[in-house]
């Protein structure tokens, strides 16, 4: 039958292998060769003082183990068959560099003879043991029937005293153990650190036994047993629990007593063992490969499940992912362009309109000023000073609006430069747009208008007409009273008509020439204001070209640069999710033989017997 799960126990060897788990492979090839041997080794653990040493001491019936408060288990004890009683201490050389505590080759370890009556020496670690050198135990040899079958007990020290001294029991390590027994006395229910023990070992270990101790100094020990089992189901430990009593035993063996051995319960416990050492090639063989494919399946497996989860996490964060930031880039850019473009377009637009309302508001201004001036002075008096103040205020208000234009283009460059800032750095265009120096001498020059002058004959004649006009209608009324016609008053009369006419006329002449110079004034702003929006909206329009010249060469270099990041991206991700589907395939292809390994060493337990109940009968 040992051809079926040694079948299972090579396969899981040779996935060992594959995966290169150098350390699995050694684990599973010690297993091997312990479960190909026919002797049965018992394990033998528990807390300090709960009679670890006097179990062993009543299975093989004698003193081998060294008990009593006195006494300070710090080696482990294996208890084995010989043709004569013998103990030595056996201690392995010193750990070498990439030598485990575990790994002393056979043959190579050191054996001290120990007498028989000093093993409580040697257990205690002051007898037989070298300084400096490697893990030791004490090995006793027995003449007996129990032993010559193929049971081998290892007794082991305290957790507490193991704690004292520093170290482990590496001899005694569970992985080389085939059966585990945890002692635990009746005084007390399992504790919470036994429980963890127990299951700590059940997860390595298929036949794990709990010896309730001592029943013999407690009265009500079934009570105690059976919380414990109750402890034992509800914590999930497959583990069969059997009571004894080891002064029991060793009495009964001495009187030879039958009806007292079997109240001690060993009967219980030495079938156990007896059915446990004839079932390893079979049931304990099965049972310990299907626990050892579990394990191997799950340390294997695990860097598998944790790879396959990062190469997820890099799908999000690798390539691809450059590849989704290249195409977000490519299509930012897009909208990028449109919106630069439309700012640049809406800017220049506002742009315009604001300059040209700026200088019409300017020029009113001016002409506002000349119709208040012109309401009173006349032309022909100041008109070589108005001329002096009309150029300069209107050079001053081109120079103005062609200021105002250089801050609002250099306000457009900026605005247009800011749909590029994502991508951090300057993109304002090399230039530099200043107020024309030259623009007094490229504004027209106001031409003197045609203005009447009042003239000393057009006075005269002027007088004339008018003090015709008095000196008739005077005379004519003063002849109805007898007088002649010119006389004094007729005379005083047309002098008057005749100066008045002159002031009158004198008063519309200076209206025309006022009238002359507002219209003259008024076609000389319109022309400024034609001529000085024309060069503000060439130069203008020369900006605008130049930014979307710049802007254009902009786009496309960028264009250019994310297009390649993006070709690059896209290629890194063609290949790496070439690479990482290969690598999944992999990972699935194994992960399947692992399971169909683990489902094949399953079907091993299958016939495994369930753990019973053994209990003493009194």
């Amino acid at each position: 039958m040992a051809g079926i799960w040694l079948d299972v126990l090579d396969e899981i060897a040779r996935t060992c292998r594959e995966h290169g788990r150098g350390d699995l492979l050694q684990a599973v090839r010690q297993k091997r060769t312990q479960l190909l041997d026919p002797s049965l080794r018992v394990l033998v653990v528990g807390e300090p003082n709960q009679g670890k040493s006097q179990l062993v001491n009543a299975i093989v019936n004698a003193p081998v183990c060294p008990v009593g408060d006195d006494r300070t288990t710090v080696l482990p004890t294996v208890v084995r068959h010989a043709d004569v009683a013998a103990a030595a201490v056996v201690q392995a050389p010193p750990a070498g560099p990439g030598r485990g505590a575990d790994a002393a080759l056979p043959g190579t370890e050191e054996r001290t003879p120990v007498p028989l009556d000093r093993i409580a020496a040697g257990v205690a670690g002051t007898l037989g043991r070298r300084p400096g050198g490697g893990p030791a135990y004490v090995d006793i040899g027995l003449p007996r029937a129990l032993l010559g079958a193929g049971l081998v007990l290892v007794d082991t020290p305290g957790s507490d005293e193991v704690a004292a001294v520093g170290r482990a029991a590496p001899v005694a390590a569970l992985h080389r153990a085939d059966a585990v027994l945890l002692v635990s006395d009746s005084t007390r229910e399992l504790s919470v650190a036994e429980l963890n023990v127990l299951l700590h070992v059940t997860r390595s270990h298929p036949n794990v036994l709990v010896v309730q101790t001592k029943i013999d100094l407690v009265p009500d020990w079934r009570a105690v047993a059976e919380r414990n089992r109750r402890h034992l189901a509800e914590a999930g430990v497959p583990a069969t629990l059997i009571p004894v009593s080891a002064a029991l035993r060793l009495r009964a063996a001495a009187a030879d007593d039958r009806a007292l051995n079997a109240e001690s319960g060993f009967p219980a416990l030495i079938a156990r063992l007896h059915q446990d050492l004839a079932g390893k090639a079979d049931v304990l063989a099965r049972a310990a490969v299907g626990l050892t494919a579990r394990t191997v399946v799950e340390q294997l497996a695990a860097p598998l499940r944790a790879e396959l989860e990062s190469q997820q996490e890099q799908e999000q964060s690798g390539p691809i992912s450059r590849l989704h930031a290249a195409q977000r880039e490519v299509e930012e850019l897009r909208r990028c362009s449109v919106r630069w473009q439309n700012t640049l377009n809406d800017e220049m637009a506002d742009l315009l309109s604001d300059i040209e309302y700026d200088l019409r508001d300017r020029t009113r201004q001016i002409l506002r000023e000349v119709d208040d001036a012109f309401e009173k002075a006349d032309p022909l008096v100041s008109w070589d000073t108005f001329q002096e103040w009309l150029t300069r205020s209107l050079v001053e208000a081109a120079e103005a609006n062609h200021e105002w234009l250089v801050q609002r283009c250099d306000h457009v460059a900026r605005r247009v430069a800011g749909n590029f800032a994502r991508y951090g750095y300057d993109v304002l265009p090399p230039w530099s747009m200043n107020v024309p120096e030259d623009v007094g001498d490229r504004l027209p020059e106001i031409e003197r208008p045609s203005i009447d002058r009042f003239t000393a004959t057009q006075k005269v004649i002027t007088g004339m007409k008018g003090s015709y006009g008095g000196l008739l209608m005077f005379g004519l009324a003063m002849t109805l009273a007898g007088m002649p016609m010119i006389n004094p008053v007729s005379i005083g009369a047309g002098a008057l008509f005749g100066g008045k006419s002159i002031r009158d006329e004198s008063r519309q002449l200076l209206r025309r020439r006022q009238a002359t110079v507002k219209t003259a004034v008024q076609r000389h702003v319109d022309d400024f204001f034609v001529r000085v929006v024309k060069d503000c909206r060439d130069a203008a329009r020369q900006v605008q070209r130049m930014l979307r010249d710049h802007f254009a060469g902009l786009t496309d270099e960028l264009q250019e640069a994310i297009v390649e990041s993006l070709r690059n991206a896209k290629q890194a991700a063609d290949t790496d999710a070439a690479a990482r589907d290969q690598r999944q395939r992999e990972i699935r292809v194994k992960m399947t033989r692992l399971a169909a390994l683990y489902e094949q060493a399953q079907q091993l337990t299958a016939a495994r017997r369930a753990p019973v109940s053994l209990e003493p009968r009194v």
